[in-house]
């Protein structure tokens, strides 16, 4: 087997592969990437047993065949060797596979590709299709809120739910909840449909997705996988076996006192008190009265933080406490010159949203200071 192929062009691939092979790897070959050479088409995959990206490159020259190389070896090989350079990847007979870039040369271990662990072939029931742009805004504007490695393992990961022509995405970790949707003409299901994407999934998707493009991007689901295709490149990964709760059960909807808030000095004022919060809790107060919200800090070293601005609000005066990074995450997601803040008393979780736009909810519980 033999390769003929630019750095930049094998330098993509194994960029999008890199992040689902295993660093600490119970079979020694899931470190590898599988490599094969059909036609002048080459197959790059990287598999975790729980999720595999496939991309293609076409019009590539050299003998066809197949092996398994160090995934993370052969990357850092390209990212070291100067731009525009052409590699020569040659298999020979002693399970060795050689690379050579002028006047570089690097001898790397293979394993046999009739080892490689694929994903079983499955029969897809759903089929559905959306702009990168709004997958994109599914997954990025609610995972920062999924749990991690919590024993309620449902909440690893991002609900995805098909309902009438609209898709949502919730995720949450039992202190936060986000909340998202998009509307997608002729969606084309036409039954109720949940499924839990794995939180490594979720971050993986997002990294190829352009946030900008209106390229078509083809998602198929069935009980227990998805999988998200794209031009030359396919993800498929397990599904988490396991019911969401009812997030809509979460969300209070008798809030009277509506916050209009600058976002982006809402997120200055925040940053700043969050430098003398406690490391541990990281908590911070927001004292809102007639057109003023003042945020304020404190830590176990008796220093103290407090900042203030100008917002849209009269009513009653209420002060509630938050964890900061949580706040911010959120505000940070948003897009919008102004949010709106939604609170009912300082023992109830609040909402806030962009303003003007009621299709993204954050909702964060409070905290005691």
């Amino acid at each position: 087997m033999n390769i003929n192929i630019q750095k930049e062009t094998l330098e993509l691939p194994l960029s999008q592969i890199i992040g689902v092979v295993e660093k600490r790897q119970t079979l020694p070959i899931l470190g590898n990437v599988y490599l094969e050479l059909n036609e002048n088409r080459l197959t790059l995959v990287g598999s975790d047993l729980e999720t595999e990206i496939t991309t293609l490159v076409n019009n590539i020259s050299g003998s066809d065949g197949k092996t398994t190389v160090s995934a993370r070896k052969l990357f850092d090989i390209c990212r070291a060797l100067p731009s525009e350079s052409q590699l020569s990847l040659l298999v020979e007979e002693d399970n060795k596979m050689v690379v050579k870039a002028g006047k570089s040369r690097f001898t790397l271990q293979t394993l046999s590709a009739v080892d490689y662990p694929r994903l079983e072939e499955t029969v897809w029931k759903q089929e559905f299709f959306l702009s990168q742009q709004q997958l994109h805004n599914l997954l990025t504007r609610t995972s920062f809120s999924m749990a991690q490695q919590d024993v309620r393992y449902f909440l690893n990961g991002l609900l995805i739910e098909i309902r009438d022509n609209e898709i949502l995405s919730v995720a949450t970790d039992g202190h936060r909840l986000a909340k998202t949707s998009v509307a997608v003409d002729d969606l084309g299901v036409n039954q109720f449909v949940q499924s839990i994407v794995p939180r490594k999934a979720v971050i993986e998707i997002a990294k190829f997705l352009d946030a900008g493009s209106k390229d078509k991007v083809t998602v198929k689901l069935n009980a227990s996988h998805i999988m998200v295709h794209s031009g030359e490149f396919m993800f498929i990964s397990k599904l988490i076996d396991g019911r969401f709760p009812d997030y809509e059960k979460v969300i209070p909807a008798n809030l009277d006192k509506h916050i209009i808030i600058d976002r982006l000095n809402l997120i200055e004022i925040l940053s700043r008190a969050a430098i003398l919060s406690n490391e541990k809790f990281r908590g911070v107060s927001l004292n809102i009265s007639n057109k003023v919200l003042k945020v304020s800090s404190h830590n176990p070293d008796q220093e103290y933080a407090s900042d203030e601005m100008g917002i849209e609000y009269e009513g009653e005066d209420i002060e509630i406490g938050f964890n900061v990074n949580y706040l911010l995450e959120a505000l940070k997601a948003c897009d919008s010159e102004q949010i709106d803040l939604g609170l009912l008393d300082p023992n109830t979780s609040c909402t806030f949203h962009s303003a003007g736009d009621s299709d993204t909810l954050y909702l964060i519980m409070p905290m005691r200071l």
